[in-house]
Order: C-alpha cells, then sequence, then structure tokens
C-alpha cells in the first residue's frame, strides 16, 4: 500500500507499466511477473479484480457500468469479499498489460495546482491465487481421516486440499489541503471524501497501534476493505511517499508519523487451505454405482420371500374364513333373542317419552295459568287504586260543592246589602262617599268571587270526564277478570281431567313393572335350577348365558343413563329459555340507548349547523378572502392588519367549532357549505403552525378530492391555493406528490380558464419544482407541460407563477449536474420551455423577469442545452443578461456560465 501527500509518486511507484524502459515498471507489473513464473496453470489459478473506491462507492475499473457495489462480510470466518466485481482469469503478462490499461483509463483524476493527472479515488489490484496440495503434503489430513473412519467401520478417503492466497496491492489518493490544492466546485467535494477516508485510516493505524479494544473499520469503506492487512492475517507492506519541498513540511512530517504507527502493528500471517471435493464427489459417484447394483440383488431376494410369504397368509386366511363361518351361525341366534328384547324396551320408551311430553306439556300450561293469576292480582290492586282515587275525587267535588254553596250565600247577602246601601244612599247623602268607596271594594270581590266560581266550575267538569274514563277502565277490566275467571275453570277442568288420566297411566305402568320384575324373578330361579342340573355338562352354555344377562343389564343401565341425559337436557334448555329472555332484555335497553345516542347526535347536527352559520358569518364572500402563502418575507409585511384580525378570528372558530368538523364539511352535498368550508381551511394552510395539524387530520387528502370531483371555480381556485400553501413545507410535497396530486394539479391546469385558478396551480406546482426528488414525477404527470400552457395565457400573475416554477426546476437540476447526479437533456427544454423563456425575458413585470434569467442561466450550465441554446437564440440571450440584468449576482452568475463552457465561449467568439 502506498500513503503520502498528492503528488510525491504514489501511483508511478505502483502502477506505472515501463512498456520503453524495464526499469520504469511499477510494483503491480513486477508482482504479476513473479507471480506468473511461479506458477503453474496446470495446478494453479490466478485471477484479478480491479476496483476504485470514489466518493465512498465502489466501482469496477475493468467494467465501468458497476458502480456502488456492495460489501459482503462472512458471518462465519469474518473475511470480507466484494462479489459483486468483476474477476478476471489470468493467462499471460500481455493480458495483465491490457487490463491495467483499461483501469487507468477508466480511474478518475484531475487537474489540481499540485498535481497535473490527481488521482480521485483509492484503487485496489486483488489477486487471487489458488494451488492444489500434492498428496504427501496433505497426509496429515489424510490420516486423520482414516483414523475417523476406522472407528465408524466404513472406508476412509483422501480429501485432496487446496492452498488459497490474495495479494491486494492499494494506490491511495493523496491527502490535500484545499488552501493549497486550489479545489473549487466538485473537486472540492472529492477531496473532502478523500481526506474522509484518509482520516478514517489513520484512525484505524492509530487504534491498532496502541492495542485498543476497539477498532473503528466501519468508519469507511476503505478500512473495511483494507481491514485484514492490518492486525489480520496478512503480511503487509506500506510504502510511504513524501515532497522534498520544505514548504510541505507539516504533511511530510505526518505522512511519516502515519508510517512510524504503522510499523509498531504486528500481523499474524495464516495459511489457508481447503478441500477439493469435486475429485473426492468422483470417486464416490463410482461407489455408489456399485452399491447400487448390490441393492438391486437385494430386492430381488426380497421379493422373492414375499411372495411366499403371501402364498402361507392365503392359507391362514382361508381357515380363519371357516372359523368366522361357526361363529356366525351361533351369533345369529343369540341376536334374534336380543332384537326381540330391545323391540320391547324400545315400546317401554316410547311410552316413557310421550309422558314426559304430556307432563311437560301441563308444566306449560300451569306456568300460564299462575302467570294469568299473577295478572288478575295486578288487577284487583289497580282496581282497588282506581276505586280508592275515585273515593278522593268524590270528596273532592263534595268540597268544591260545599265552597260554591258558601260562596253562593256570600254574594246573595252582598247583593241584599247593596240594595240596603242604595236604599240608605237615598236617605242619607251624608254618608254617600263611604257607601261609594264600598260599594267599589264589594264589586272588586264579586269579581273575584265570579272567577273563582268559573274556575271550580271547569274544575267540576274535569273531575266529572276523569270518572266517566274511570268508569270506563273499571267496566272493562271487570270484563276481563270475567273473562280470565273463566280460562281458570277451564284450565282447572282440563288439569283434573289430566291428572287423573296420567294417574291410571302411571298405576298401569307400575302394575306392568312389576309385573316384569316377577318374571325377570321367575328366570332367575328357572336359571338357577337349570345351572344345579347341567353343571357339569353345559358349563359353555352357562358361560353364553351368563353374558347375555350382562349384556342385558349393561342395556338396562344405558337405558337409564338415557333417560337421565334426557332430564339433563330438559333442564339445559329450560337455562337457554332463560338466557335468552335475559339477552331480550338486553337487547331492549341497547335499543333505548340507541335511540338516546340518536337523540344526542341530532342535538350536535344542529349545533353543527349552527356553527356553520357562524363560519358564514366571519368567512368573507368575496374572492380575495384567502391568501397564497408566498415564499417572499415583502408582501409578508405589505399585509393590512385586516387580514390577521380576520385569521385571528378564524383561528377562534377553528377552536371553539374543531379543525375535525370543519374538514368534513368538505364533503357536504351543499355547494355553498363546501365554498365556506375550503375558505376556511385555505386561510388556515396559511399559517405553518396550523399545516401540520392540516395534514394530520385528513386535509390534503379533502382538498385533492375536491380537485379531481368538483367543477366549480370557486372551490378549484381556493383549494389550489391551500395546496400551494401546504407544498410550501418538504414532507407535504412529498405527500402531495404520492397521492398523485402533481396529476390532478396538471388536469385543473388543463379544465380551467380563470386566472386566479391558473395562479393557484401555477404557485403550487410551482413550489413541487424546488424538491429535486419530485422532478420525475412532475415530467411523467405531466406538470412541466401544464406550467408552459398556462403561461400562453397572457396573465401577469399566472406568468410570474410560471417563471418561478421554472426558475426552482433549473436551479435544483444544475445543481444535481454539478454533483454529477445527472445527465442529458434538460426536461424543460424537451417540453419546449427554452423558447417560451426566450421570448418572455424581456417582459414587463420585474418579479417574472428576475426568475426568467435566473432559469436561463441555470439551464445553460447544463452542457447538453448548449446546442440547444445556441440554435435558439438563447446565447445572445444570456449575454444580454450577463451585461443588462437589474442584479449584480444574475449578471455574475450568466458571466461565470459563458466562461465556464467551453461550447458557449467558441460560439461568442464566432459571433
Amino acid at each position: 500500500m502506498a500513503y503520502g501527500q498528492t503528488g510525491t509518486g504514489k501511483t508511478y511507484t505502483l502502477g506505472r507499466v515501463g512498456k520503453d524502459d524495464d526499469s520504469k515498471r511499477g510494483i503491480m507489473v513486477r508482482a504479476l511477473e513473479d507471480i506468473t513464473t511461479n506458477t503453474s496453470p496446470t495446478s494453479d489459478c490466478v485471477e484479478i479484480s480491479y476496483l476504485q473506491l470514489y466518493m465512498e462507492s465502489i466501482q469496477d475499473l475493468l467494467a465501468p457500468e458497476k458502480t456502488n457495489i456492495p460489501i459482503v462480510e462472512d458471518g462465519r470466518t469474518g473475511e470480507v469479499s466484494v462479489p459483486g466485481a468483476t474477476v478476471v482469469k489470468l493467462n499471460s503478462m500481455d493480458q495483465f498489460v491490457q487490463l491495467l490499461h483499461m483501469g487507468e483509463a477508466n480511474r478518475h483524476a484531475a487537474n489540481t495546482k499540485l498535481n497535473t493527472e490527481s488521482s480521485r479515488s483509492h484503487a485496489i489490484l486483488m489477486v487471487f491465487i489458488r494451488r492444489s496440495v500434492p498428496e504427501q503434503e496433505g497426509l496429515d489430513i489424510s490420516l486423520r481421516e482414516t483414523e475417523v473412519d476406522k472407528k465408524t467401520g466404513r472406508p476412509g478417503y483422501h480429501v485432496p486440499t487446496i492452498r488459497k492466497s490474495k495479494l491486494l496491492i492499494v494506490d491511495l489518493a493523496g491527502s490535500e489541503r484545499l488552501d493549497k490544492s486550489g479545489s473549487e466546485g466538485h473537486l472540492r467535494e472529492e477531496a473532502k471524501f478523500i481526506n474522509l477516508s484518509l482520516t478514517s485510516l489513520g484512525k484505524c493505524i492509530n487504534a491498532l497501534a496502541e492495542n485498543s479494544p476497539h477498532i473503528p473499520t466501519r468508519d469507511s469503506k476503505l478500512t473495511r476493505l483494507l481491514r485484514d492487512s492490518f492486525g489480520g492475517s496478512a503480511r503487509t507492506s506500506l510504502i510511504v511517499t513524501i515532497g522534498p519541498s520544505s514548504r510541505h513540511h507539516a504533511e511530510t512530517s505526518s505522512t511519516i508519523m502515519f508510517g512510524q504507527r504503522a510499523m509498531k502493528i504486528v500481523n499474524a500471517v495464516k495459511l489457508k487451505e481447503e478441500f477439493d471435493y469435486e475429485s473426492l464427489c468422483r470417486k464416490l459417484e463410482i461407489q455408489v454405482d456399485h452399491l447400487t447394483e448390490e441393492v438391486d440383488k437385494q430386492q430381488k431376494l426380497r421379493e422373492n420371500y414375499r411372495s411366499e410369504m403371501e402364498i402361507k397368509l392365503r392359507e391362514y386366511q382361508n381357515s380363519l374364513a371357516e372359523a368366522e363361518k361357526s361363529l356366525a351361525s351361533r351369533s345369529e341366534f343369540l341376536e334374534q333373542d336380543n332384537a326381540s328384547l330391545e323391540s320391547r324396551m324400545k315400546d317401554f320408551v316410547k311410552e316413557l317419552k310421550s309422558l314426559k311430553d304430556h307432563n311437560d306439556l301441563m308444566h306449560d300450561e300451569i306456568a300460564q295459568l299462575e302467570k294469568s293469576m299473577k295478572n288478575n292480582k295486578l288487577l284487583e290492586k289497580e282496581n282497588s287504586q282506581l276505586a280508592q282515587k275515585l273515593k278522593d275525587v268524590l270528596d273532592d267535588l263534595s268540597q268544591q260543592k260545599n265552597y260554591n254553596d258558601v260562596m253562593r250565600d256570600e254574594v246573595a247577602s252582598l247583593e241584599m246589602s247593596l240594595k240596603l246601601s242604595k236604599q240608605q244612599q237615598l236617605e242619607n247623602s251624608t254618608y254617600q262617599k263611604v257607601l261609594a268607596d264600598t260599594t267599589q271594594m264589594y264589586e272588586k270581590e264579586l269579581a273575584d268571587l265570579m272567577k273563582q266560581s268559573e274556575n271550580s266550575h271547569a274544575l267540576a267538569e274535569s273531575a266529572e270526564g276523569h270518572l266517566e274514563e274511570l268508569k270506563k277502565k273499571l267496566t272493562d277490566n271487570q270484563i276481563l277478570m270475567q273473562h280470565v275467571q273463566m280460562e281458570n275453570s277451564g284450565y282447572q277442568k282440563t288439569l283434573a281431567e289430566t291428572t287423573q288420566m296420567y294417574e291410571g297411566k302411571i298405576a298401569s305402568l307400575t302394575r306392568e313393572i312389576n309385573e316384569e320384575h316377577a318374571r325377570y324373578i321367575d328366570a332367575q330361579e328357572q336359571l338357577n335350577i337349570l345351572r344345579k342340573l347341567s353343571s357339569g355338562q353345559q358349563n359353555s352354555v352357562q358361560i353364553e348365558e351368563q353374558k347375555e344377562i350382562r349384556e342385558l343389564k349393561s342395556r338396562l343401565q344405558e337405558m337409564h343413563q338415557v333417560h337421565e341425559a334426557t332430564g339433563n337436557e330438559l333442564q339445559s334448555l329450560k337455562k337457554e329459555h332463560n338466557d335468552l329472555e335475559a339477552e331480550k332484555g338486553r337487547l331492549n335497553d341497547e335499543i333505548h340507548t340507541l335511540r338516546q345516542a340518536l337523540k344526542v347526535e341530532e342535538m350536535r347536527r344542529k349545533a353543527a349547523e349552527n356553527d356553520l352559520v357562524n363560519i358564514k358569518k366571519v368567512v368573507p364572500e368575496s374572492e380575495d378572502g384567502f391568501e397564497e402563502k408566498r415564499s417572499y418575507t415583502k408582501e409578508k409585511l405589505n399585509r393590512g392588519p385586516s387580514s390577521f384580525g380576520q385569521r385571528s378570528s378564524i383561528a377562534k372558530i377553528c377552536e371553539e367549532v374543531g379543525l375535525q368538523k370543519i374538514l368534513s364539511l368538505l364533503t357536504c352535498e351543499e355547494l355553498d357549505v363546501q365554498i365556506h368550508a375550503v375558505k376556511v381551511v385555505a386561510n388556515l394552510a396559511a399559517e405553518e403552525s396550523n399545516q401540520e395539524r392540516i395534514v394530520h387530520e385528513g386535509g390534503l387528502d379533502a382538498l385533492l378530492m375536491l380537485l379531481q370531483s368538483s367543477e366549480n371555480t370557486t372551490i378549484l381556485r381556493v383549494a389550489s391555493g391551500a395546496i400551494a400553501n401546504l407544498a410550501m413545507n418538504e414532507l407535504n410535497q412529498g405527500l402531495i406528490a404520492s397521492k398523485a396530486g402533481v396529476r390532478l394539479l396538471a388536469n385543473t391546469a388543463t379544465k380551467s380558464d380563470d386566472p386566479q385558478t391558473l395562479r393557484m396551480v401555477a404557485g403550487a406546482i410551482a413550489n413541487l419544482c424546488g424538491n429535486e426528488s419530485l422532478h420525475v414525477i412532475l415530467r411523467e404527470d405531466a406538470a412541466i407541460k401544464a406550467l408552459v400552457k398556462m403561461a400562453r395565457y397572457g396573465n401577469i400573475d399566472v406568468i410570474a407563477q410560471v417563471a418561478r416554477g421554472m426558475a426552482n426546476f433549473a436551479k435544483c437540476e444544475s445543481r444535481g449536474i454539478l454533483q454529477g447526479n445527472r445527465r442529458g437533456r434538460s426536461p424543460l427544454v424537451e417540453d419546449n420551455a427554452l423558447a417560451w423563456l426566450i421570448a418572455n425575458s424581456n417582459t414587463t413585470s420585474s418579479s417574472a423577469r428576475r426568475h426568467i434569467e435566473l432559469a436561463l442561466c441555470h439551464l445553460a450550465q447544463n452542457e447538453y442545452n448548449a446546442k440547444d441554446f445556441v440554435s435558439s437564440g438563447g446565447l445572445k440571450e444570456l449575454s444580454r443578461i450577463s451585461v443588462e440584468s437589474s442584479r449584480e449576482d444574475i449578471r455574475n452568475l450568466a458571466n461565470r456560465t459563458l466562461k465556464l463552457s467551453s461550447a458557449f465561449q467558441a460560439a461568442v467568439d464566432a459571433l
């Protein structure tokens, strides 16, 4: 590995070919000559790979199309490899020299102040050698295998071994200081990556020299590739190159210190051998063929033995069939007896089931009668309560009548007093004033008493009506009571009849059971007598009879178990019935709760309608009631206080009503509601603090749906403005593109003729053009073509937004070209945007003119656009901008672009 400052001879030392003079050959050529002379093509295999590490990206110098090749680490052995690199088998030195020339031609180099051909990447030549070890050298391994084979009892085999080796020749890029090398632009970025990887290498060397427990080999791809070379299993040689100039004293001393630290590292060389299983596989295949022949012979012998066993099996099956026939004849007799017993048992079971069903019906009827009796008791209670109420009402009426009589007597007495007062008035003139006062007072009292009498009369009439209704209810209840009593009497009669019938059947069944039991006892006695008589002769028959008796007993027990199981099933059915009743009550409760929830929802809907009325009062009816957020601070400063007051009132409504309710109004079917709601959302989106909430609550999706579905001009204009405000945020830009928002904006531009709508759409696309990662989507979704089409309408505001979008697109594109991430003609040129920029470069609007000039300057930095610039007159316009532009930064940018481009410089000289 060669390490040192740039321009000190690292590439000269390692990679020089030396065609004319053999003494000037580099280490790469000399090493390969030594390897080819000491290897033979029969037992050895030599392969090479040639890589470069450029800006932390591994590239193949033998196949330039392979870039960013990954590094793979073996989890078992820890060995680092690059499987994606091209591996070429080496046959001669001429072939290696050609490959070395190819790799040097593909390697990155540049002209700096310190070196005319400064390497801008680290070059790594990998040489892989494989050699088969002779049998004598691999004797130890074969002896071990034979020992293992003796233990297992299998024949041992000698496994040939292969010895592997790898040579790395590393030409490191030179470290450089920017103030000395004068690197700028892309060269400056290359120098940063070179110094970063060399710094990581220095850290690893320091850690290894100090025996540190942690070696930071993963900080750079260079240290990962060279991990085995330092502190690993390799024999490493380091070439340190320095310059003689005292100007580079600091670089020379740091290079020597690096070499001193590297000398402290101790590597442990290991021999790498592997088994050659291919030759062993051939020997084993021959033995497998031999073994398959022996297996075939064994299979034939097994088939003969199998045929003999099948013949014996048939003989045994015939004897078995004869024994089964004899047993079947005996079993038929027993089955007939069993069938007769089973038929009798089935009859008993049917009768028991019918009795159970009848009992269940009677139980149900009794339960219904109990319910009806309970209802009767309830009705009697209600009747008693009604009677009590009637008594109370009658008492009230009697009291009211007494009160009315008293009042009538008072009225009569008052009338008499009035007559007497009139007579006294005629007789005594002196008491006229007193009498007048008393008459007025009494007249008022009379009027009050008349009113009270009228009210009491009305109460009496209402009480009489209530009495009549109660009488009707009493008659109805009496009729029901009579009907229920008739039904109860009928049920009681049927109960008595059924109970008598069941008692008779139960008595008959008990008699039959007793008779059967007596018969069973007689049969047992007869069996005992027969057993005593034929105890010595018929043991086998007794055993069979005992078996039959046991079977009968077991069947009786099974029938008893079935009876108990049916009773359990009845109980379970009753429980299920009770559960169903409880479930019915629960469902009724749920229905009640649902009704209450519906009422609450109705109240919420009314509240939302009231909120909408408040929103309509606050949101402006004019078309300028919302604003598009700009990237310029001057426009923010020029806004009047009315907009801030209006926005604060909208923010208050948003806090009171809730953003979710406002966004839900965007999907309302009423057009007026949609317009007011989208205006509120647009005003909220003008503030960065509200944008995240709007997107999180689904406001962006609702706005995009409006663009897709609505045909109203106002809704399209306001929704486009809201999206333009949201597109100022980089995260929102990615969301808009992922939700097909670019295509929706382009479609809105094609179907709308309103200048204000086009201005909003152009502003939204212009904000998206400032994100380089979205340029492919903008091109595929026809957003660039939509910008060019909108500019042809001639509106000044629309042209300003279109120019801003093209300037943002061209600026991002030029940045990507300088970084080496992009190539080819610009999409703006391919979509005829260049001709429009040139034609409108002298527009009257200052903001539009400034953006057009910036777009032309950035497009000119792409060398692939040079031919189009020259043919379309863009070069003349660029020259004019470098002189006549009103902004100094744009003039400097135009001059720098003209000087850097060789094609432009030749065209300017020709002009």
